[in-house]
């Protein structure tokens, strides 16, 4: 019996139905009372999880070993938590023309969020890219993320962000750090299970993410939160982030150039250093905004779409780029032989 795949040639990510599936049965069937405190306790429980199997999954020796490149991962981190932010910040120019509040609120979250990880080392390797580089680059982001993001939420968001405050970050440390921390101790002995494994963790990943929607939108119908949104402001939010997009593809790709990274790592940064986490970010938007988290990741899961489509539509392109000839004319090897006193065997 073969096995069902989802064809090649749709541009939307299987994944992404899935999530928007979940988003409508919170707007058909919100969980309200007991169920809703069940919801909130389970994807609290999810959040958790998902964070103990991402500090089991990342080894602390390759970890180590991937600061040897420490160059690159800078540039990543500078991407991520400076110059991300700081175009964040400028859109708040289009408010309220092209954005209200809270949608704003939202697409600043957005900027502060870490990289991803797996769609980074999937588009690198398709691009023929420094697939080592992209995983420690994502790796460090995920964990700088923890730290930085409810710390760049604190100074940028304020008491805007949803009731965020001094206890939003207790609740940061203990959902989402002591987790990765206490993953992080028992790598050394479920580290290699987890790996040989990756189906089933990944199910438990995605499935994590799913009950943090559902919870979320939940919560956000029974508020009426999406009375606030309107097409036309949807239609303006999709603009705003394609422009977003489009200007950090081209800093990460130039901008390596012209710090002078190879090709390949320059692939590694333009990958990882122009995406947004949706996997890292729900849970924290859950933590941060409350009930008005809904809204707050709407501007969170356009972007994720789009920088999926498009950047496959990239590393397809980079992958047919011609192989770089490395090898020295024979004149520049005779005059390097001349001058380091060595012979052809």
């Amino acid at each position: 019996m073969k096995r069902l795949t989802w064809p090649s040639w749709l541009p939307i990510d299987p994944y992404i139905l899935l999530l928007l599936g979940t988003v409508g049965l919170a707007a058909l069937l919100p969980a309200r009372g007991t169920a809703a405190d069940v919801a909130s306790g389970v994807s609290t429980g999810a959040i958790a999880l998902l964070f103990f199997l991402y500090g089991a999954r990342l080894s602390t020796r390759e970890a180590l070993d991937g600061l040897r490149h420490w160059r690159l991962h800078v540039t990543v981190l500078a991407c991520t938590f400076v110059v991300f932010p700081l175009l964040g910040l400028a859109a708040r120019g289009l408010e309220p023309v092209f954005l209200t509040h809270s949608l704003y609120i939202g697409l600043l979250f957005l900027t502060l969020v870490p990289s991803t990880v797996q769609s980074s080392i999937a588009f690198t390797s398709i691009a023929r890219g420094n697939v080592p580089a992209a995983i420690c680059a994502g790796s460090f982001s995920s964990l700088a993320g923890i730290v930085i993001t409810p710390l760049l939420a604190a100074t940028l968001l304020g008491s805007t962000g949803g009731g965020f405050s001094a206890d939003s970050i207790l609740k940061i440390v203990l959902q989402l750090f002591v987790p990765f921390a206490a993953g992080q101790v028992l790598q050394r002995w479920i580290g290699g299970f987890i790996t040989r494994h990756k189906r089933i963790t990944g199910l438990v990943d995605r499935g994590s993410i799913l009950l943090v929607v559902y919870a979320a939108f939940s919560e956000g119908m029974v508020q009426g939160v999406w009375q606030q949104v309107s097409p036309l402001r949807l239609a303006g939010l999709l603009g705003v982030e394609a422009v977003l997009l489009a200007v950090m593809l081209t800093l990460t790709w130039y901008g390596s150039k012209a710090l002078r990274f190879s090709r390949e790592d320059r692939i590694a940064i333009q990958f990882a250093g122009s995406k947004k986490s949706l996997a890292a970010g729900l849970p924290m938007a859950s933590v941060l905004f409350g009930a008005q988290a809904s809204l707050a990741v709407l501007p969170l899961m356009l972007f994720h779409q789009m920088q999926l489509m498009v950047c496959a539509v990239i590393a397809k392109r980079r992958s047919r780029d011609p192989e770089p000839d490395l090898s020295p004319s024979p004149a520049s090897a005779s005059r390097i032989a001349v001058g380091t006193g060595t012979r052809s065997d």
